[in-house]
């Protein structure tokens, strides 16, 4: 329910929450209720269900560490490569971006959004996540191939038209704890890119 509303582009009535996740109106009511009371969803001035302000206190306090850690190495990616940089986690069979750091001096980027999830198994992100994993026998060739590489390379697999390159972030224990990611327009060789992007993985894993 939660899911649905923040989803939402608009705010949703009791009825609409309740006709689209499959509830009925009065046990939709008071989850509605039980959520708003714990801030997590606020109503607006006619009385509609939309996103709370304490969603971003809950996000705050999710893996705080590495995404203290991490911030300043998405940065320095960012800059050197004029790129929006982020950094990735799995949760279960999805790929979920956590921090995100636009350039602060491009004249253009590709804006992206904490929050963004898609498929373990597709995106860039995905692959290099998997590809920091042990060997499965039925894993994709791309997955394969980012292990013996280093980095992971896709295209229009999570946003149609753009190019991302991630690498597996490593820690010190030898576990995958994240990837670190790139996302740009156009097409060209990308192994300039990906070098820097496999540098801040290492640094990053080294720093955990």
């Amino acid at each position: 329910m939660l899911e649905h509303i923040t989803e939402s582009l608009t705010p949703l009535t009791v009825a609409e929450v309740a006709r689209d996740v499959g509830m009925h109106r009065s046990i939709t009511y008071r989850m509605l209720r039980t959520l708003e009371d714990h801030g997590l969803i606020a109503r607006d001035e006619l009385g509609r269900f939309q996103a709370g302000a304490g969603l971003a206190v809950l996000a705050g306090r999710f893996t705080p560490a590495l995404r203290a850690v991490a911030g300043r190495h998405l940065l320095k990616l960012a800059v050197a490569t004029e790129k929006t940089a982020f950094l990735v986690v799995r949760h279960g069979d999805e790929a979920v971006t956590i921090e995100v750091v636009e350039p602060p001096a491009a004249a253009a980027h590709v804006s992206y959004r904490p929050g963004l999830r898609h498929p373990i198994t597709t995106g860039a992100p995905g692959i290099a996540l998997l590809a920091g994993e042990p060997p499965h026998a039925d894993e994709r060739p791309a997955v394969t191939q980012a292990r013996s590489l280093g980095w992971a390379t896709s295209t229009s697999e999570v946003i149609e038209g753009f190019r991302a390159v991630a690498a597996p972030v490593i820690d010190a224990s030898g576990v995958c704890r994240a990837a670190i990611a790139v996302v740009f327009a156009g097409s060209g060789n990308v192994s300039g890119v990906a070098d820097r992007v496999m540098a801040h993985a290492l640094a990053l894993g080294l720093d955990l």
